[in-house]
């Protein structure tokens, strides 16, 4: 069974730094392409950030690009999104999730994905 268990989120002024991470069990890490995502109250699941199962393959959306930085650590299960110069609109509960397919890469967005952790809350004041 696959679980993902997102960390890191909280209240942040601002113009600040985070750094979210997701831990992975239950499937062989090294093998899926990781995407992070996030969700705003009354808005839809917005793709914010995917990585290859190397690594060497990144995707950022426009609004994140420069400022967000996702990483993945294969010996330890977890895929990271650093964050910097947050703004306001940058609150959002964030949740990682995993390609459907092994050793495939995709930047389709929400429905190329599955196994959804239960998402970490950031919220940056202004």
């Amino acid at each position: 069974q696959v679980e993902l268990v997102e960390s890191g989120g909280g209240l942040v002024q601002a113009g600040d730094s985070l750094t979210v991470s997701c831990a992975a069990s239950g499937l062989i890490f090294s093998a899926y392409t990781m995407g992070w995502f996030r969700q705003a109250p009354g808005k839809e699941r917005e793709f914010v950030s995917a990585i290859s199962w190397t690594g060497g393959r990144l995707y950022y959306a426009d609004s994140v690009k420069g400022r967000f930085t996702i990483s993945r650590d294969n010996a330890r299960n977890t895929v990271y999104l650093q964050m910097n110069s947050l703004k306001p609109e940058d609150t959002a509960v964030y949740s990682c999730a995993r390609k459907l397919s092994a050793y495939t890469w995709s930047t389709g967005g929400v429905t190329d994905f599955g196994s959804w952790g239960q998402g970490t809350q950031v919220t940056v004041s202004s």
